[in-house]
């Protein structure tokens, strides 16, 4: 019987397997910031045990970062104190930061695949839950807990159970205007957020062949948010082209036989999953949430579903919203486009697009905020920046900011955000804060708008 994409990247990192338990699974790179990797440097040090291998460990600084006069002191004691940390941690450890301000700063699931950290056939690991965003290279990434994080430290390797095997297939052409995020948005409207719990999902299909690599992380990102370990994408020429000439990729020869390879991992056609589920592209529309999970999504055309349930009414109660109710003309006073789910440069390009000769609606503050400094000099390079002051929009300097309310980039209580992150669970952005999530297109227009529109009128 055929293999599927992870069980080769997985059966290749195998150490060793435990009689009729779990396996030590070999972990090629590992990725921290400031938040979850403190605890982990201490309880080494407690017992006296070094990093086995620096060389494999990048770190960044990113969730409680501010976006604003990264130059100058951070205010905050607590960020201040982490950042402190986390220099003193790499610099004792001998492993390669990347703090604020460096040129290579940026959320970590942002700058490691636009420097060539990332590469097909991987295991990656970070205290981060979004690490499945790296999945889209045909990369087995997960995020870990501190514990975990102590174990990688120690020994490059995790005891783990193998997960199961899902595939989702999305076939057809995609409207006008349906971008990645609403693609995503509608699989885990229709599957649930516990789906993919105890699986490995990999999107196969014309439509994931077809999205560009910024695209397929965006897709891999969520895998999360319907309960899978990760999401994964099989390495074809758009993967090679992306990777390729990358600061840290493989350069002449040796990213010639690294080629060879990465075209061995596609799930071969014999292989069976243990779960499958397919989608028609025709289906799919621009994409909003509506409630306290991002399970809760609808078409921005449909109404709110009439469901009969207490956990979902206390979520519409949360959002102040109605059964049945529709959310165009919903008047919105914030837009979030950001997170490492949406802050590449392609997201910009999209917004900057819609946005150009047109005027932010008095009513919104619109924060966009790139995922790196990189992303961050080729929005100036590009003239984006212009297009964006123009039209009244806040540019910000890199960092997780609005998607979690760790730094000072908080929504108020009561108000509603367009946001282009990852979750909308209660207080995510901020205490009382209500997150609808979209897409930077969906969020664009929300913020020239000063309501939700049906955007699809507009494209058509």
């Amino acid at each position: 019987m055929g293999q599927t994409l992870f069980d080769k990247v997985w059966d290749a990192h195998v150490v060793e397997t435990i009689k009729d338990g779990p396996q030590v699974l070999y972990i090629d790179k590992h990725l921290i910031h400031e938040v979850t990797s403190p605890q982990a440097f201490n309880e080494l040090e407690e017992r006296n045990i070094p990093v086995f291998r620096p060389k494999q460990i990048v770190a960044t600084a990113d969730h409680n970062t501010p976006t604003q006069n990264q130059h100058l002191p951070v205010k905050d004691l607590l960020s201040r104190n982490q950042l402190e940390q986390l220099s003193e941690n790499c610099k004792k450890n001998n492993i390669t930061l990347y703090q604020l301000g460096h040129q290579y700063n940026g959320i970590v699931h942002v700058m490691a695949p636009e420097l060539g950290i990332t590469q097909p056939g991987m295991t990656m690991v970070c205290g981060d839950s979004h690490t499945s965003t790296h999945g889209a290279f045909g990369t087995i990434a997960f995020g870990i807990g501190t514990s975990q994080v102590a174990q990688v430290f120690a020994s490059q390797c995790l005891l783990l159970t193998k997960p199961k095997s899902l595939r989702v297939t999305v076939n057809g052409k995609l409207k006008n205007g349906v971008l990645p995020k609403d693609v995503i948005l509608y699989i885990i409207a229709k599957l649930g957020t516990n789906s993919g719990t105890g699986y490995f999902c990999e999107y196969a299909g014309d439509v994931f062949e077809n999205m560009s690599m910024e695209g397929r992380m965006t897709v891999c990102n969520m895998s999360i948010e319907m309960g899978a370990r990760g999401g994964m994408i099989a390495p074809d020429q758009t993967t090679f082209d992306y990777v390729k000439d990358k600061e840290f990729a493989p350069k002449g020869d040796a990213f010639d036989k690294k080629v060879a390879y990465w075209k061995t991992l596609p799930t071969d056609a014999d292989a069976v999953f243990d779960k499958e589920y397919a989608f028609d592209a025709e289906d799919i529309e621009p994409m909003v949430t509506y409630g306290t999970n991002p399970g809760m999504g609808i078409k921005v055309t449909e109404n709110i579903p009439t469901i009969d349930d207490a956990s979902f009414e206390k979520s519409l109660q949360y959002m102040d919203f109605k059964k049945g109710e529709s959310l165009i003309n919903k008047p919105i006073n914030y837009v979030f486009i950001g997170s490492c789910t949406n802050s590449r440069i392609e997201d910009f390009r999209v917004a900057a697009n819609y946005i150009k000769g047109k005027q932010k609606a008095d009513n919104v503050t619109a924060w966009l905020v790139p995922g790196s400094k990189q992303v961050e000099a080729q929005i100036i390079k590009e003239g984006l920046k212009d297009v964006f002051d123009a039209a009244g929009f806040e540019l910000r300097q890199p960092g997780c900011s609005a998607c979690l309310a760790m730094n000072d980039d908080k929504i108020p209580q009561g108000e509603y955000c367009v946001s282009t992150s990852n979750r909308n669970f209660e207080g995510r952005q901020g205490q009382g804060s209500r997150t609808i999530l979209a897409s930077p297109l969906v969020a664009a227009a929300t913020a020239i708008e000063g309501k939700i529109v049906d955007i699809t009128k507009q494209l058509n």
